[in-house]
């Protein structure tokens, strides 16, 4: 059985002032104090030298989060850009209540978050199906590496939510909320099954 522990990575200043980040990469999406404090309470309560290797996005703050967490474990270590964030095209980088206000029929009203058909609007920005695609990808390719591996998967809020969507399927994507800073999802497969354990559990 492979096990995968995805892991969102802290806040960050983009975060905190409500904008999309999406895979944008800059001085805004850097984690904040509070976003570092997060990630040095994760590591202090959630001890990571039972996996085999730490893998991460290779986005700034995914990275950075991957480096505080890893501090103690010493893990092994690999990027994959099949964890990227979500692409929202030309949206990243703009407030997501602003983009509420201005496309209602492209947000659930209660998460205050993008439906599927947002690309309607968003040009350029990456489909569901896209992420939940690239996502299974890396789980069934780290499957076939090792079939009892154990990996620390840092990454972002919606592609843990990809990862747990391919797992479970359910008819409604958005009955599954993106998780929490910092919170723990752990996935397993075995023999092309997939189990989801716990989804967006804080230490």
């Amino acid at each position: 059985m492979t096990e995968f522990y995805f892991i969102r990575h802290g806040q960050t200043v983009a975060n905190a002032l409500g904008l999309k980040q999406g895979t944008i990469n800059s001085n805004i999406t850097l984690l904040n104090e509070t976003g570092k404090k997060q990630v040095r309470h994760l590591r202090d309560h959630f001890d990571l030298r039972f996996a085999d290797q730490l893998i991460a996005s290779p986005l700034h703050r995914t990275q950075e989060t991957a480096m505080i967490l890893n501090a103690t474990a010493a893990l092994p270590t690999a990027t994959d850009a099949r964890l990227l964030e979500i692409s929202y095209g030309q949206w990243d980088g703009l407030k997501n209540l602003e983009l509420q206000a201005q496309y209602p029929t492209v947000f659930d009203p209660f998460l205050h978050d993008v439906l599927p058909s947002y690309t309607r609007y968003a040009t350029n920005g990456e489909t569901f199906d896209h992420v939940i695609e690239r996502v299974t990808d890396f789980m069934m390719d780290y499957a076939h590496r090792s079939a009892d591996g154990k990996y620390i998967v840092v990454t972002h809020g919606f592609t843990v939510k990809a990862a747990a969507l391919a797992a479970l399927q359910p008819q409604d994507v958005m009955t599954l909320p993106e998780p929490d800073n910092t919170s723990v999802t752990k996935i397993s497969l075995i023999d092309g099954r997939y189990y989801v354990w716990f989804y967006n559990q804080r230490y």
